[in-house]
């Protein structure tokens, strides 16, 4: 418990002591995603990313893969979030979305801060919300949304061959992929979860939002 409060500290003193960059409302759709730091749990099912033999407590986010049956990025790792609804905050928005789509059902109080904003190329101002989830015991997807939900501990993204980053011939920036397990995660969901490794866990100031996501990602 003194470890859980000792990392929840030092992320929203970090968070509050950054000063995040907006995305622009003139830049595209607004939408909201929940950067949730629970338990690793029994684990996440992955390739290359053994299961604890029970229950742990090691620090860990909550990732979902998207439904193949979706019109857009369908079966692609994401963050629970969504399209901020008219009256709605981005914090109202990930909150909202962590409860539709994996079943979490979390309060206001849970809100520790944002990441910047970050622009996709299909359209969006994704702006990345940080909820402190607790053990988060049961959560179940929507099966609409979401194909299933996945623990990723954070020391996954603390690894010595993230970022993964690939110069294109037609961008100036490189593309960031960040790996879990044998497989690996494209932005912007890699985008967000690199600055979340830089700043909140690594006391790092660092800005994402140059780089260029797959083309896959595009539509």
């Amino acid at each position: 418990m003194q470890r859980d409060l000792q990392l929840r500290q030092r992320i929203v003193e970090r968070l509050r002591g950054f000063p995040v960059q907006a995305g622009g409302a003139e830049a595209g759709h607004a939408a909201a995603v929940a950067v949730a730091i629970t338990d690793e749990g029994l684990g996440a099912g992955l390739p290359g990313l053994p299961a604890p033999a029970r229950w742990s407590t090691r620090a860990a986010l909550v990732l979902t893969r998207r439904s193949g049956g979706l019109r857009s990025h369908a079966g692609q790792w994401a963050l629970p979030g969504g399209r901020i609804d008219a009256g709605e905050t981005p914090e109202q928005t990930a909150l909202r979305e962590l409860h539709e789509e994996v079943g979490l059902q979390l309060g206001s109080d849970s809100v520790m801060g944002r990441l910047d904003d970050f622009v996709t190329r299909s359209g969006y101002v994704i702006t990345p919300v940080l909820v402190w989830a607790g053990a988060a015991r049961e959560m179940v997807p929507n099966p609409h949304e979401v194909s299933s939900i996945h623990r990723i501990p954070v020391e996954e993204f603390l690894r010595a061959d993230a970022p993964m980053l690939e110069q294109r011939d037609d961008s100036e920036h490189p593309v960031l992929r960040m790996p879990v397990g044998d497989s690996w995660i494209a932005a912007p969901t890699a985008a967000v979860l690199y600055q979340f490794r830089e700043l909140c866990i690594l006391g790092r100031p660092t800005r994402v939002a140059h780089f260029e996501q797959p083309r896959f990602a595009w539509k």
